[in-house]
């Protein structure tokens, strides 16, 4: 009998799963060594693994050993890549939400790495050997810079207008004028705040005009507070009214009805004695109401935080709410708070020493000068990417802080170079370009507008190190 013929075996090709080595000849290999010896035979294997499995569902040519050792070693080096990294903000915002607010002082940093790596008197009192409490750590300069009774802080705004309505007015109504039911970033809206700490929201005026009479036919027997909201994001023009802030805030020590300020950006300077747009303080506004909410982050230049000061019988009750507890902030808060209200009391000194002030009153001339001496070195980066020009352009302060206002600065216009391959377009070469700025390692992070990148240099302190990431484009 014929036996049939055996079908040839045909030789792996170059995408054949047969060509993936085990996972333990890779381990084997002298290179695989030096690997085990910085990160471990643990992550090693975890990533020869996945990069093998990777190469199993694909259909791309299978690289040789040596090959897909680097690609373990390139996935091991994103699984150590922070997350949370340094950035250029060349974007024209100065405070930019997205990009971390405030860059803090040196002072700040140096505090908190005193406070971080070991015990602290958090909550210790030193000269009773007691429990103490967390906020008199800068309760003391906070009521000396703002002429306050009292303060507490908590982990950001948001957290101190919630706090404050809870513990003044929670089952109870609070008046606000509608002109000033807001929304900002990450859809926080007023009445929402509101519902969530337990208020019933009591509406007035009008979106445009809001008077005293209005205020003054609300308050009622159900009434637990009277509310100001700032603008933040927006601006309105026109036909408008709003009571005198005095004589509102003597409608409610008639009727015996605490007077809450969000004020938001926490101004603690006169911010026109600097040559910029003015905005309230948080003390003018202490003189017109019995409590203000404010941000640590924003105009006040520091860290994350949200600070309620005010009236002290007030305020202990704030303190006293449960919901206290659950947003208060840690030590490396209170380190960084305290340090930068401590430059608050060299006055001569803040606009040096605080980098948002040194930051926004940075003068046009200076701006366009430092855009003029990097322009030559930051073309030779891009040659073949992007033409530079200098421009003029203009600022904003960000954060909810003087919406409608500006501040004249100067720019880098990069407009990209036609090339083939790529998005088509103006404007799908302006978003590779700024996809590219993205991936360097210090990251770039400008604006795209009419057909360009815009690096706005008002918050440029670092020129050597802009230049550095910008030479790793080539590589």
């Amino acid at each position: 009998m014929t036996r049939p013929a055996c079908a040839p075996v045909s030789p792996p090709t170059a995408s054949d799963p047969r060509r993936i080595p085990a996972v333990e000849r890779l381990l084997a290999r002298p290179e695989a060594a030096a690997l085990a010896a910085a990160h471990g035979r643990t992550a090693l294997t975890e990533a020869v693994r996945a990069v093998l499995s990777g190469l199993r569902a694909g259909t791309a040519p299978i690289p040789d050993e040596a090959g897909i050792l680097r690609q373990a070693a390139d996935r091991i080096a994103a699984w150590h890549r922070p997350s949370l990294r340094p950035v250029f903000n060349l974007t024209g915002t100065v405070l930019h939400t997205n990009l971390g607010r405030a860059p803090l002082p040196e002072a700040a940093a140096d505090a908190v790495r005193a406070v971080m790596l070991g015990a602290s008197n958090l909550e210790f009192d030193l000269a009773t050997g007691a429990r103490g409490e967390r906020d008199d750590h800068v309760e003391a300069l906070i009521c000396r810079l703002t002429g306050a009774e009292a303060a507490v802080v908590v982990n950001n705004n948001a957290a101190a207008v919630l706090l404050v309505l809870n513990a003044l007015a929670m089952r109870r109504e609070v008046v606000v004028s509608r002109g000033e039911l807001v929304e900002i970033g990450g859809s926080f809206r007023v009445p929402d705040v509101m519902a969530r700490a337990g208020c019933r929201l009591r509406e007035v005026g009008t979106t445009n005009r809001t008077h005293l009479k209005d205020y003054a036919e609300a308050i009622g027997p159900r009434t637990g507070l009277v509310m100001k909201v700032h603008p933040s994001n927006y601006a309105i023009s026109g036909f408008t009214a709003q009571p005198d802030p005095a004589a509102l805030h003597g409608l409610c020590r008639e009727r015996a009805v605490p007077l809450a300020e969000d004020l938001g950006s926490g101004s603690l300077i006169d911010l026109a004695a600097y040559g910029l747009p003015p905005e309230p303080t948080v003390r003018a506004a202490l003189d017109r109401a019995d409590i203000v909410t404010f941000s640590g982050d924003k105009l006040l230049g520091a860290v994350q935080c949200g600070i309620v000061a005010g009236r002290k019988d007030l305020v202990a009750r704030v303190r006293k709410n449960p919901l206290k507890r659950a947003l208060r902030v840690d030590k490396m808060t209170y380190a960084a708070l305290e340090a930068c209200l401590r430059l608050y009391l060299h006055p001569e000194r803040l606009r040096e020493a605080l980098p948002t002030l040194r930051l926004l009153t940075r003068e046009r001339a200076e701006i366009a000068a430092q855009a003029r001496r990097l322009a030559p070195a930051v073309a030779a980066h891009l040659a073949g990417r992007a033409s530079v020009a200098v421009a003029d352009c203009t600022s904003q302060i960000g954060s909810g802080a003087l919406p409608v206002e500006t501040l004249p600065s100067a720019a880098l216009v990069l407009t990209p170079e036609p090339a083939g391959g790529g998005p088509r377009g103006a404007g799908g070469r302006c978003r590779r370009l700024a996809e590219a700025l993205r991936g360097l390692p210090v990251p770039v992070i400008g604006r795209i507008s009419d057909d360009a990148v815009v690096l706005d240099l008002r918050t440029l302190e670092d020129e050597a190190g802009l230049l550095d990431s910008l030479g790793t484009l080539g590589i």
